[in-house]
């Protein structure tokens, strides 16, 4: 029987992709006869939750202090991986540098999933870099950040395998040193399920009037929200019914809410914060349009969640976006943050209705190569070989 280790983060009760993807990876993998175990940092010691998977989870505090919690997660997972096959980490540094240290230790084979620059990510949100992701591979790396740069490149070009979502990702990971061969292209898969009530009832619930111009996505610069707010004023002469709602929660919280009073547009833009699965879904019955204005993504499941709503998309022609959409067939792309080409898209989006239709049945068609399912089978191949 393979044992494999997941190392990870963030698991269940944790919002996001990788604590999402670990629970239904590892449930898969017992299903298909082999033992997975998850480690993972946690706001709680214990989960009462875990008793009833098929799977061991280890959880490390993160209320410990940094150095702490970082000690003992090394500890557990040298701990765990003796007795593993494989460890898999879904990340390069918080969880990827201590399971490479403790899977070479013991002589295991390790993978390791990238979605991201953490490097990248980190400079942007202390403020150390104003570059975009492609200009910041290019350039010379200071301190902690120039330390985080080499952390992760180091994981990669020392690990057996290592697994991304998108060509321009493999392409940003060969960029760090790791041999092309390494690495291993497995596309996101999404099992988005639509609303199951009415546009109108799905109106009631979420109380936005109007017609609703939707986005979603962690507040962080690159995702482009302060340009959305900027446009605004432009968008209601086009539509003086035109709303904003932006999903999301993240460090750029308070600068988007002082620029929706500073503008007036507190009953235009809305700052509605995290939401469930089903509460996106809900807002997606009742949206006209997605827009997702980024200079960054890996591989969007935004997008993917998009077109499995029948919803019609527009968003820029940054990096994993240009393998999922096409130009005109099933969505627009635009350059990042140019106002004029956004304001644009949406108002020939707005008064084209053939152009809604035909993106929403497009993007129904593209979604159906992007299933949970095969991002699964396609992963477990990997590890269980």
């Amino acid at each position: 029987m393979k044992k494999i280790l997941i190392a990870t983060g963030i698991f269940y009760p944790d919002i996001g992709g990788p604590a999402s993807y670990g629970n239904l990876l590892a449930g898969e993998l017992v299903k298909a006869g082999a033992e997975a175990t998850v480690l993972t940092y946690s706001t709680a010691i214990q989960d009462k939750g875990d008793n009833n998977l098929p799977f061991k989870v280890v959880r490390v505090w993160r209320k410990w202090p940094k150095f702490l919690r970082h000690l003992v997660y090394f500890f557990r997972v040298a701990s765990a991986a003796k007795n593993a096959d494989t460890v898999f980490a879904l990340n390069a540094v918080s969880a990827g540098l201590p399971a490479l240290t403790a899977a070479k230790l013991f002589k295991k084979k390790f993978f390791v999933k990238i979605v991201g620059d953490y490097a990248w990510e980190t400079a942007v949100n202390k403020g150390k870099t104003i570059f975009l992701i492609n200009d910041f591979q290019n350039m010379p790396h200071k301190g902690w950040i120039a330390v985080l740069h080499r952390l992760q490149s180091w994981v990669c070009k020392n690990s057996d395998q290592v697994i991304v979502p998108s060509e321009y990702l493999a392409g940003i990971v060969e960029g760090w040193g790791t041999p092309r061969a390494k690495i291993q292209v497995i596309y996101n898969g999404v099992d988005f399920k639509p609303a199951e009530i009415g546009r109108e009832e799905a109106r009631r619930k979420v109380g936005v009037p109007g017609s609703i111009i939707l986005s979603i996505g962690r507040l962080v610069p690159w995702k482009g929200f302060r340009m959305l707010i900027k446009i605004m004023p432009q968008l209601l002469s086009i539509n003086q019914f035109f709303r904003i709602v932006i999903i999301g929660s993240g460090p750029d919280k308070k600068i988007l809410e002082a620029m929706v009073k500073n503008l007036g547009l507190e009953r235009k833009v809305y700052l509605v914060g995290s939401k469930s699965k089903d509460e996106i879904a809900e807002y997606m019955a009742v949206a006209d349009m997605f827009l997702l204005n980024t200079g960054y993504e890996g591989f969007s499941h935004q997008i993917l969640e998009t077109m499995s709503a029948g919803l019609p998309l527009i968003t820029t022609a940054v990096g994993g976006n240009v393998e999922v959409v096409r130009q005109g067939e099933n969505g627009f792309m635009v350059k990042y943050n140019d106002e004029f080409n956004l304001v644009e898209a949406i108002k020939t989006l707005w008064q084209t209705e053939e152009l809604r239709k035909q993106f929403a049945e497009e993007g129904k068609k593209t979604v159906k190569k992007f299933s949970h399912g095969k991002m699964i089978s396609e992963t477990m191949k990997l590890l269980l070989e």
